[in-house]
């Protein structure tokens, strides 16, 4: 299996890029190829003692910078690193890809050069989160500010693909983000969301009340990418705020430091569990192939287990499984061309 990953997205670029791949081709059986400055890529991994084996490079020495504008990847930068990586992935030279680089261009060129599943109207950004239960997937994560109801049941629909296939959740719960959990409350997207998920091929559980999101009450929160993103952030902003709080609590005092000591295991879990690096990335749900957005400031964990991440999509074929299930509920329309990548 051969995964492509964007050596230069990401603000550790090459460095932690190179890190992350030579330790997924050690460890996971797979070959990784390389988009970017084949000379910078060389000269880093000898300066920093990291072999290349298995690893190969497609060379191009234009980067996409996060504050350009996302349509650029397919215009003005169409030679730079993430989107010569798309390129591959769309003529197969590759089964996943992998990048840190910006959100916008990123689904943008996967959805104009590696293309949508066939049937699918907006590809969806679908961080993986943590709840008490476990983990949940977050459709749409902030790829689509407005949405329709029934991209919101699609999401629903592939998030669910992705938690069976490559989170061994059986029959996964879809819940939608709403106000409230009567069927009544709810802007007109929610409502009609809400009437055409009844009739969706997955497990929903129905509206969504955000203070039930951490505790695990389903695992596929769906909403459009404003209210996902809002809720994406709060819940980093929430999960930062506990450690350092519990931090503060724990090391201020003799008696605090020695309460540290003796639940020091437990600490170590839960950082373990909220830290993002273990994870490796968003999925881009909706996408020909698999695709991953890394964390823009990836270390080489990070970047090892976004390939890994990438590499589960393709052995769940979850591709291929929301190809079936859209198919199933008539999702085999033809889609249109239009995104929007705000973020």
């Amino acid at each position: 299996m051969k995964i492509i990953v964007d050596a230069f997205g990401g603000d550790n670029a090459p460095l932690e890029v190179l890190k992350g791949a030579a330790e997924a081709v050690q460890k996971l059986d797979v070959e990784v190829v390389l988009t970017g400055n084949e000379k910078i890529i060389r000269e880093t991994a000898e300066k920093n003692g990291i072999s290349l084996d298995k690893i190969s490079i497609i060379h191009t020495e234009s980067v996409i910078d996060i504050h350009e504008e996302p349509t650029a990847v397919i215009k003005e930068k169409e030679d730079c690193s993430m989107a010569v990586g798309l390129k591959a992935l769309a003529e197969g030279k590759g089964d996943a890809f992998v990048s840190a680089g910006s959100t916008g261009a990123l689904v943008v060129g996967a959805t104009f050069i590696a293309k949508r599943i066939k049937g699918v109207k907006r590809a969806a950004l679908a961080p993986i989160m943590p709840t008490a239960k476990g983990h949940m997937i977050l459709v749409d994560g902030g790829a689509n500010v407005d949405c329709r109801p029934e991209m919101l049941v699609q999401f629903g629909i592939m998030g669910s693909c992705y938690m069976n296939k490559v989170m061994s959740v059986k029959s996964p719960k879809v819940g939608l983000v709403n106000v409230g959990s009567e069927d009544t409350k709810g802007r007109e997207l929610e409502l009609e969301a809400y009437r055409q998920f009844k009739n969706a091929p997955v497990s929903f559980y129905g509206n969504l009340e955000a203070r039930e999101i951490p505790f695990g009450a389903c695992e596929v929160v769906v909403s459009d990418g404003f209210t996902g993103n809002v809720l994406l952030k709060l819940y980093e902003g929430m999960g930062s705020f506990f450690s350092h709080t519990l931090k503060d609590m724990l090391m201020t005092s003799f008696g605090g430091k020695l309460a540290a000591l003796m639940i020091m295991k437990k600490i170590k879990a839960f950082k373990k569990k909220m830290d993002y690096t273990e994870v490796g990335g968003a999925v881009l749900l909706g996408i020909s192939k698999p695709v991953i957005k890394a964390h823009g400031s990836s270390n080489g964990r990070a970047f090892y287990n976004a390939v890994r991440q990438a590499k589960n999509c393709v052995e769940g074929k979850v591709v291929e499984e929301i190809t079936t299930s859209l198919a199933a509920l008539g999702g085999d329309k033809k889609s249109t061309a239009n995104t929007n990548t705000n973020a």
